[in-house]
């Protein structure tokens, strides 16, 4: 699963700077330490996915911890990313083999 997982990570990343929606700079470090999920409250999906979920992935499978099993980032991500209509069904596509392959389901 770390090979198909890692090529996952970086179809996320390129996916993200395709859409346009990888930022330059980070969010103040007061927002990446929300306690809430995706840190909804500090952050737009698009920074947690960047500044968040993708450097702790990678972190984990460089240093070969246990990764979740259990994710569903896609239900969010739909839901934020309606209003942008099917330009960003790519990018949910990868969010969903995503959230597959780590539930085990691919």
């Amino acid at each position: 699963m770390s090979d198909v997982l890692k090529r996952l990570l970086v179809e996320l990343e390129a996916e993200l700077k395709q859409q346009q929606l990888w930022s330059g700079k980070p969010p103040e470090h007061a927002a990446m330490a929300s306690t809430l999920p995706f840190c909804c409250d500090t952050m737009r999906l698009e920074q947690w996915l960047q500044f968040i979920f993708l450097p702790r992935l990678q972190a984990m499978l460089k240093c070969g911890q246990a990764l979740p099993t259990n994710i569903s980032i896609l239900p969010m991500a739909e839901e934020v990313f309606k209003p942008h209509g099917q330009r960003l069904q790519p990018l949910l596509q990868k969010i969903q083999l995503i959230d597959l392959t780590m539930s085990g389901g691919e």
